[in-house]
C-alpha cells in the first residue's frame, strides 16, 4: 500500500473497499432505493394522460418541476394564452416515471417532461433547462433578444444545470437524506455549495437579476434551488448550517423573485408536501388555484 493510499480500516464502513466490478445492491439506496435503478426503459404499460390545453406537463413539485410551472404561469400572466397547460402529477415515489407513457416523453425517466400539442406533430421536451429555453423561444418571452444579453441569460441557465446536482444530489442528499451522516461527503459538498452561493452573491451585488436588469429564465431556473435553500425551505436547517443569511444579495433576489404572483402559483403546482392550501396536485384550469387546492379537496369543498 502506498503512503497516500486510503487505509481500508479507516473507510466508512470500516474495511469497505469497492468491488472489482460494481453490482446493484437495491437496499443501499436509503430512502430513494425504490426509485433508482441502473437501467433505463419502462417497467409497466400506461396510457398517457391528456387534457384540453396545448401544453401537457408531467411533473412533480420538486425544484426541477417548479422551474417549468413558474415559466408557464409567468407566460400566462404576460398574456401568452397559448401557454395554457394541464399539469399531471408524476409520483416518483410510486414509480410513475417508469411508465411507458412517461418514458415516451422522457426516455431518461426524470421530471419534468412536456408535450406541446400546438405543433404538428406534437413536440416532446425533456430536461427542465430545455423546457425553459423551448418555451422562451416559442413565445419570445423571458429571454433577451440582444445577442450579448441572451448569452448572459444562457450562461446562468447552464450554470444552474451544472450546479444543481452539487446542491441537491450532493449536499442535500448527504446532509438531509442519506441513511448515515458522512463527515467527508457533507464537508465536501457544503464547501462547494457555499462557493456557489458566493458566485451568485457577487453577481447579484451589481445586478437586479441574474441576466442583468431584466427577469428571465435564468432566474426561473436558479430560484427554485438556491432560493429555497436561502429562505430555509429546503433540507431542514440547511440555511443555518450554510449561513445563508450572510449572502445579502441572494437574500434580496430570493425575496424579489418569490414575491411574484406567478412564482407563487408555480410553486403550488404538482406539490405534494407542505401546507395543504399550498398544494395544487394537478392543474387543469387557472381557476384550480381557487377551487382545487389540497385543503379544499380534503375538506370536500373542491370542484371537479
Amino acid at each position: 500500500m502506498s503512503d497516500d493510499a486510503p487505509n481500508p480500516d479507516e473507510n466508512f464502513p470500516a474495511g469497505y473497499q469497492p468491488a472489482k466490478v460494481w453490482t446493484w445492491n437495491k437496499e443501499s439506496g436509503g430512502r430513494f432505493a425504490n426509485i433508482n435503478r441502473p437501467i433505463a426503459g419502462a417497467t409497466h404499460e400506461e396510457t398517457r394522460r391528456m387534457g384540453k390545453h396545448p401544453m401537457q406537463l408531467y411533473s412533480l413539485g420538486t425544484p426541477n418541476g417548479v422551474k417549468a410551472t413558474i415559466m408557464l404561469e409567468e407566460l400566462l400572466a404576460a398574456g401568452h394564452s397559448g401557454a395554457e397547460y394541464d399539469a399531471w402529477l408524476v409520483n416518483i415515489g410510486e414509480g410513475d416515471q417508469f411508465s411507458s407513457a412517461f418514458v415516451e416523453v422522457n426516455p431518461n425517466s426524470k421530471i419534468p417532461a412536456l408535450m406541446d400539442h400546438s405543433e404538428d406533430p406534437p413536440v416532446r421536451v425533456f430536461e427542465s433547462g430545455a423546457i425553459l429555453l423551448y418555451l422562451a423561444e416559442k413565445f419570445g418571452a423571458f429571454l433577451p433578444q440582444a445577442h450579448a444579453a441572451r448569452t448572459e441569460a444562457l450562461n446562468w441557465l447552464f450554470w444552474l444545470q451544472g450546479a444543481a446536482p452539487f446542491l441537491g444530489g450532493g449536499f442535500g442528499h448527504f446532509y438531509a437524506y442519506a441513511p448515515m451522516k458522512i463527515e467527508y461527503a457533507i464537508d465536501r459538498y457544503a464547501m462547494e455549495v457555499k462557493r456557489q452561493f458566493d458566485v451568485l452573491d457577487r453577481r447579484l451585488a451589481d445586478n437586479e437579476y441574474l441576466a442583468g436588469a431584466d427577469y428571465s429564465i435564468a432566474d426561473m431556473a436558479v430560484w427554485p434551488w438556491y432560493g429555497a435553500v436561502a429562505s430555509g425551505a429546503a433540507y431542514g436547517d440547511a440555511a443555518t448550517y450554510l449561513s445563508a443569511q450572510d449572502y445579502k444579495h441572494v437574500q434580496r433576489w430570493m425575496k424579489t423573485v418569490g414575491d411574484r404572483p406567478a412564482v407563487q402559483r408555480g410553486r403550488m403546482v404538482n406539490r405534494t408536501f407542505g401546507k395543504p392550501e399550498h398544494q395544487l396536485r394537478e392543474r387543469h384550469d387557472a381557476s384550480d388555484f381557487e377551487t382545487n387546492t389540497q385543503d379544499l379537496l380534503e375538506g370536500g369543498a373542491a370542484t371537479s
